[in-house]
């Protein structure tokens, strides 16, 4: 049996009470945390979705970047949203995100966001070997 190390990675300024890390990388595949997209200044989702939604790309991007790997190296996503009828809007952000094919994604209601979010995303990323 081999030992694959885990590398925890917490983006700066991160909350140090939280208890869970932002992502984990186990050899080449990286499990990302749930993001919301929260406004620094405040604290929370802000009022407006697309404001929401650059902030929520713009966090989930950084934790992919620290991994050392890129947005197109996703290959789960999980997005839940307490309203449903946000879908499209989620998907015209979304779609800015990828060069290529898109990963395997699940878009499902749920209950509250925490911190009034409408959308939180998890997602597994895998680094192919160059």
């Amino acid at each position: 049996m081999t030992s694959t190390s885990r590398h925890y990675i917490n983006l700066p300024g991160r909350r140090a009470d939280l208890p869970f890390s932002d992502a984990v990388l186990i050899g080449n595949t990286l499990y990302i945390s749930g993001r919301i997209g929260i406004d620094p200044a405040t604290g929370l989702a802000p009022p407006e979705v697309e404001r929401e939604l650059s902030l929520l790309f713009e966090g989930f991007e950084a934790v992919v970047r620290q991994a050392g790997m890129e947005m197109d190296d996703l290959v789960w996503v999980q997005v839940y949203c307490p309203d449903v009828s946000l879908w499209q809007v989620f998907n015209q952000e979304y779609v800015k995100h990828f060069s290529g094919e898109f990963p395997a994604r699940a878009f499902l209601g749920s209950g509250p966001l925490l911190l009034n979010g409408r959308f939180e995303m998890v997602g597994v990323g895998v680094k192919e070997p160059k």
